[in-house]
């Protein structure tokens, strides 16, 4: 006969299991994590505090980066967004994947991140910006409304299976909200920014809209802590390129592809840890395929960076890629169409423009009205009229070399070209070479084949 003791508390777990949240009860049936990836919009790599920003206000981006592990060298493939995107989505670089245009479809033959874990038994959901063509290819559940809806859906989550919830916000992506709390006097601007009073005030806005979006991040990441099941969500925050500023979106600098990155997983990644590994958009899908104890795919470019949350290493890639072709949105004098490759190490960069007879143009230098008008171009413009140092800036933005070099270590900001010192001219083919191959291997026949001529006519000079 049972005991009248074991009576109860099998009595008081029935009870606790009848009145518990259902996702508590859901989370007993489950040895998956649950896996939130929030993907910012136009976010630079160097404007939160967590990445050494004194001015701007970014809590939650600081508090996620206190629990987590923080990448200093993560990169985007491209420094447009649904290329970008694209590359997280398939783990193939933009070539590859077919998407290496703005807007363009991805191939047909190829697996995209929901269906990878909708076979894995995870149930995917997608909520905010959407920019991945064609939409029937990315089988997530789509939640409709903007990325406030992050929140609630997490506090109502209450399915039985794993969740995979890719969060995109709009902001900070222009049209920027009008600054009322940030001193443009105060803000500390690139060296390779032309300083006006325009440039402070739409820097201003900026920050204004960064802070906005730091704010949906903290209600996902209080959504998540509420569930009580912080410790089985693998949480990543990053933005899909550089902000929408010169020398950064649309451009193949640091400023463009280098993004914030952090990762938190209490208990399986190190707390306010930080690390150098050179990582790639590409290596995201593998990782959190990795972490959900699925099989990793043999055929993307992508490689799983698992060792490095683990503190299992210390290094994951020697070389990052980058591509940009452009879109055509915005008729002429806005469209952007600059096609270039780059290669980049732990100390250098290489880029290699195709069209450096063609003006860059983008929506900063194009776009003369409207919502996405930003007014400090017109003022480095009339500037550069009288000022020896904004003509500078202002030429280099819009007029690019056949090729550009940099040492990373000497000018972060990339603005000193070393192309034609004949003290890098070893380096510089080398890292043709490298870039060469690996055009090659990626299809991207344009490229390779403008850079086997550079290197023949190098060869014969």
């Amino acid at each position: 006969m049972q005991s009248r003791r074991s009576f109860l508390k099998k009595a008081g777990f029935f009870a606790m299991a009848i009145s518990a949240p259902r996702f508590l009860v859901a989370r007993e049936k489950q040895s998956k994590p649950d896996i939130v990836l929030f993907i910012s919009d136009d976010h630079g790599w160097a404007d939160s505090g967590a990445y050494g920003d004194k001015y701007v206000r970014t809590p939650n981006i600081d508090r996620l980066a206190r629990e987590s592990m923080r990448f200093t060298h993560a990169f985007a493939a491209s420094p447009l967004c649904s290329p970008s995107r694209c590359v997280i989505e398939t783990g193939l670089m933009p070539h590859r994947n077919g998407a290496h245009k703005f807007g363009t479809p991805i191939r047909n033959d190829i697996r995209t991140m929901p269906e990878y874990f909708k076979a894995m038994g995870y149930y995917t959901a997608h909520i905010g910006k959407f920019h991945h063509n064609p939409r029937k290819r990315f089988p997530y559940d789509f939640i409709h409304g903007s990325e406030s809806k992050a929140a609630p859906f997490l506090a109502g989550y209450d399915k039985p299976k794993p969740l995979l919830l890719v969060v995109c916000t709009h902001p900070p992506h222009t049209p920027w909200i009008k600054n009322t709390t940030y001193d443009p006097d105060k803000i500390t601007l690139p060296p390779n920014y032309v300083d006006t009073p325009e440039t402070r005030g739409d820097r201003a806005n900026y920050y204004s809209d960064v802070t906005r979006m730091d704010g949906i991040l903290g209600g996902v990441l209080d959504a998540v802590d509420k569930r009580g099941d912080k410790a089985d969500t693998l949480f990543v925050y990053t933005s899909d390129q550089g902000a929408n500023w010169p020398f950064e979106k649309w451009c193949l600098y640091d400023g463009g592809l280098r993004v914030p990155f952090i990762v938190r997983r209490p208990g399986k990644i190190a707390r306010g840890g930080t690390t150098g590994a050179m990582v790639s958009f590409a290596d995201i899908l593998p990782t959190i395929i990795d972490a959900a104890g699925g099989e990793r795919p043999k055929d993307i470019d992508g490689r799983s960076f698992m060792g490095v949350l683990e503190g299992k290493t210390k290094t994951h890639r020697k070389v990052v890629f980058g591509t940009h072709t452009g879109n055509d949105n915005g008729g002429p004098g806005i469209a952007n169409h600059c096609p270039a490759r780059t290669v980049r190490t732990a100390t250098h960069r290489y880029i290699l423009n195709l069209e450096p007879d063609r003006t860059f143009t983008t929506h900063i230098t194009g776009c003369r009205k409207g919502p996405h008008h930003l007014p400090f171009w017109a003022s480095w413009i009339a500037k550069a009229k009288t000022d020896a140092k904004a003509e500078k800036i202002v030429h280099a933005y819009q007029h690019r070399p056949g090729e550009e070099l940099y040492d990373l270590a000497s000018d972060p900001h990339e603005m000193h070209n070393l192309a034609d010192s004949p003290e890098q001219s070893k380096l510089l083919d080398s890292m043709r070479k490298v870039l060469a191959e690996w055009c090659k291997q990626q299809n991207d026949t344009v490229a390779w084949k403008h850079l086997t001529k550079t290197r023949a006519a190098n060869d014969n000079k």
